[in-house]
């Protein structure tokens, strides 16, 4: 498996699109947000996390291309005959997934320290880090349900309205504080918006509230269950 690991990996890190849409843009999104008008170091800090996430939210379900183009060409059959499990294809392609992360993660980051100034405990950049990757786990596996349940061309039209409207309802792009009392509620449910939370709570100073893990967790079973129902209808079809 650790072959194949390393097989995906190189390929995905040398898409073109994968570094603009979830590496690139964001930072420039990050950066354009936080320099029109006066904006605080709070708000600085906030969005840079914010960011961070959309960054990790497009590269875990990143996940779903690979898998959908694998199927259209016939590798998902030749993996069927090789030594490795299905159980070690489906980790195989997580373990891609949560790689890919790291990027996205990373450089955004590096923009809000090196760019803008954000400060914060020496101790609290890798927490942020750690925490954000950790939490991208439920949208990875919301990737591969998609990429094994879907073809290549509506795959690519559901990843889109997933990655957007995740992002927006759960305030990554601009706070959950401007938006009308329903929808805020709204938000608060959606695992975008807690997943930016395991952040912004380290950067705050405290522990991320058992709110925010439970829905996170709860996501995360939910997207799994979703994963893997998909993979085996995708098995009974090659």
């Amino acid at each position: 498996m650790g072959d194949y690991l390393r097989l995906e990996v190189r390929r995905t890190l040398r898409d073109g699109r994968f570094v603009i849409g979830t590496v690139a843009m964001p930072v420039l999104m990050y950066l354009l947000f936080t320099n029109i008008g006066a904006n605080d170091s709070g708000w600085k800090t906030a969005s840079m996390i914010g960011m961070a996430a959309y960054g990790a939210l497009g590269a875990a379900l990143n996940t779903a291309g690979g898998v959908a183009e694998d199927r259209a060409v016939g590798w998902l059959r030749q993996l069927r005959i090789t030594p490795m499990s299905p159980r070690e294809g489906v980790i195989g392609r997580a373990l891609t997934g949560a790689v890919t992360v790291l990027p996205a993660i990373a450089v955004v980051l590096l923009a809000g320290a090196l760019v803008n100034g954000v400060r914060m405990d020496a101790w609290k950049w890798p927490a942020v880090a750690l925490l954000l990757w950790l939490g991208s786990l439920p949208f990875t596996m919301l990737g591969l349900g998609n990429g094994y349940r879907m073809t290549s061309q509506a795959m690519g039209g559901v990843n889109m309205l997933c990655y957007l409207g995740l992002a927006v309802l759960g305030g990554l792009w601009f706070p959950v504080a401007l938006f009308p009392d329903w929808l805020r509620e709204v938000s608060s449910f959606t695992p975008t918006n807690r997943f930016a939370q395991l952040g912004t709570a380290v950067a705050d100073g405290h522990a991320p509230s058992v709110a925010a893990l439970a829905i996170m967790v709860g996501w995360l079973l939910a997207f799994g269950s979703y994963a893997v129902v998909s993979y085996r209808r995708a098995a009974r079809t090659i």
